[in-house]
Formats: C-alpha cells, structure tokens, sequence
C-alpha cells in the first residue's frame, strides 16, 4: 500500500480524476485528490487556462503544499496534464518522495531527482504540450540525473486520452495505461 496524491489537470477536479482515485485505491492505495482551485471544474481547455489564470498559479502551487502537508515524506506525486507539472515543480520539496507518476505531461526538474527515483509518464505521441524534441530533451536529462524512468508514448491519441468525459478519450490507449499505472504504484 502506498500514499498517493494525485492532481489534477488544469479543467479542475472532474469526475475523471476521482475514478482514478478510486482505481487506485480498488488497488490498496491510499489517495489524496486535492481541489487545486476551490470551485467546480470546468467543462473546456480554455475556460480551465481562464480558472488557472484567475486563480494564479501561486495559489495552486500553495493548496499542492498544503494537501501534502500531512502525508508522509515518501507519498507518491502524481498528476494529470498540469497537476503532472504541479507534482514534478514538489519534487524538490520532497526528496523522499516514493515515486513521480505523470499522466499527460511531463514534470519535474533534473536538479530535483535523486539517484534511482521511479519516474513513469503516460504521454500521447505526439502531443500538443509536449513537443517530441522537449520530452527528448527533458527523458535525456531525467536519465542523467538519474531518475528511474520509463516513458509510455500513445500513438495517434490526443491529450488527455484516460478521461471518459471529453471527446479525446481513447479507451484503448487508456485500458493500456492503467495497468502500466498500477503496476508502478504496487512496485513501489
């Protein structure tokens, strides 16, 4: 059983993010999935960049802290699209954290990995905030700094292809990531 705090993408706390919680839990996990902006999810892309921009990335970065605060030092960070960016700019504040699970975008600084760190990313290829050069750029400087790192690319999907509720959910892709997601977590 592992601690797990998962956040969410920049739509907010949808239903998408809470049945990953539960599968995950359904697993032995205990999980963690904090309301980044106080108010309910939005419904598309850009009204989620209009509610982070309100919010102020501050603030988000402040309630991250705050939905650790009582977890234990190794709790696994984890996150869809910008929680995955949330979860990796904590790296640093949490050194003996158990693992970096990131789902929909890449996360995390080099300088921030310890040696050995379990690091998986579940990625669409290509994808639309991921340049292909960036996550080549950004796998090659994980592995340097010496991040354990396992890096699963989703052919011809869009971006956040795990969630059910919005029209780029690929259910095949996302029946392959699960299991991926839950083996890293039971190995931790």
């Amino acid at each position: 059983m592992r601690h797990v705090v998962l956040f969410h993408s920049v739509y907010g706390l949808r239903p998408a993010v809470r049945a990953a919680a539960d599968r995950m839990r359904a697993a032995g996990h205990r999980v963690t999935t904090p309301d980044l902006y106080g108010v309910p999810a939005t419904d598309t892309v850009e009204e989620g960049f209009a509610l982070l921009d309100k919010v102020g990335h501050e603030v988000v970065l402040d309630r991250a802290r705050a939905a650790l605060r009582d977890l234990p030092p190794e709790t696994v960070l984890a996150g869809f699209s910008m929680g995955a960016g949330v979860a990796g700019a904590l790296l640093a504040e949490r050194p003996d954290a158990a693992g970096l699970l990131l789902l929909h975008g890449t996360g995390g600084a080099p300088d921030a990995v310890r040696a050995g760190l379990p690091v998986q990313l579940h990625l669409a290829d290509p994808d639309p905030y991921d340049a292909p050069e960036e996550v080549d750029e950004w796998r090659q400087a994980m592995t340097d700094a010496g991040a354990d790192l396992t890096v699963f690319r989703y052919p011809g999907v869009e971006h956040l292809f795990t969630d059910p509720d919005l029209p780029e959910h690929d259910p095949e892709a996302a029946a392959e990531a699960w299991p991926r997601v839950l083996a890293f977590l039971a190995a931790r």
